[in-house]
């Protein structure tokens, strides 16, 4: 794909967020999004299916009878194909109900990464998650309770490549540009054990955020260390859905599933199978890893093992 086609799909993806919630919004939509455009996950998809049959009252089209001067901060935009990628801050004023949130009037300050997919100029794919927890942790709320005093864990993912497999597929084709070099490296980080070494690192290399970026916090804060994933969900692999690369950065969506066999941040083992969604971005220096900044569907995961309120305290 041309360098002027992947500029005109990052436009196409950035106009649909600029319009927004703007009297303009209903005509671009007819004009970016396909008449079968798959919205794959929505970016409060917890919080939203926690409120589903219920009478919690909706945070309205794009959030903004809840967050009415809600602004999108672009931080990041990638291109590779027929994919987009964007990382961006949603920004505003709580003064709505937010599925079954009542207002707040605190300001928000919150990640979304959102996955888009575009053939012939239109969007025919979306995928988005945000950062449920800081949301909820900024309006100092928790999880409204249902009326049947259910939860509504997310199932399982069962999409995507296994990592290894994908590792090997990478490793076999021509490495014909420094792109598909980074992605090769990439994938060998998620690889089961890291085919990576220190080597590999650049020597101002830099984790920005971790994937479980509250759980750690959480540990720190309770003395409870640096308890790792690893351990409590020893048998975790990967299976990627999206690799995407430009310039000196590599863009991932992977799935990360497991059994709960040990503590995990005080949670006793469930014995029980996880599944969550998560996103990584990566930036590299002359083919060497400089920068890491992941994001996990943390909530996603302490919902399956019944424990949501963890987090929300």
């Amino acid at each position: 794909m041309s360098n002027a086609e992947l500029e005109r799909n990052k436009a196409i993806a950035l106009r649909f967020k600029q319009y927004q919630g703007t009297p303009q919004m209903p005509q671009v939509e007819k004009e970016v999004l396909a008449p079968h455009y798959n919205r794959m996950r929505g970016g409060n998809l917890h919080l939203a299916n926690n409120a589903r049959g219920e009478n919690m009252g909706h945070p309205g089209l794009y959030l903004r009878k809840a967050i009415p001067d809600r602004v999108d901060v672009i931080e990041k935009v990638i291109a590779d194909g027929d994919r987009v990628g964007l990382l961006f801050r949603v920004t505003g004023t709580h003064t709505g109900t937010f599925f079954g949130i009542p207002p707040t009037g605190k300001r928000l300050d919150v990640y979304e990464v959102a996955l888009i997919r575009i053939e012939n100029g239109q969007m025919v794919e979306g995928w988005f998650m945000m950062d449920e927890v800081a949301l909820l942790r900024q309006m100092g709320a928790k999880l409204p309770p249902r009326s049947d005093g259910r939860l509504v864990p997310p199932p399982l993912p069962e999409g995507g490549e296994d990592v290894d497999a994908l590792v090997e597929r990478l490793a076999a084709q021509p490495a014909a540009t420094q792109q598909d070099r980074n992605k090769l490296l990439a994938m060998k980080a998620r690889s089961r054990p890291p085919g990576v070494t220190p080597s590999d690192h650049a020597p101002d290399y830099r984790q920005l955020r971790h994937g479980f970026h509250h759980l750690r916090e959480y540990g720190r804060k309770n003395g409870l260390g640096e308890l790792a994933p690893d351990e409590a969900i020893p048998d975790r692999h990967y299976r990627v859905e999206v690799l995407m690369a430009e310039g000196d950065e590599v863009w991932m969506r992977f799935t990360v599933n497991g059994t709960h066999q040990d503590s995990l941040y005080g949670i006793a083992p469930a014995g029980r199978r996880v599944g969550i969604s998560a996103v990584r971005i990566l930036k590299f220096a002359e083919g060497k890893l400089q920068e890491s900044w992941a994001f996990t569907d943390e909530l996603g995961l302490l919902l399956q093992l019944g424990r949501p309120e963890l987090l929300l305290g």
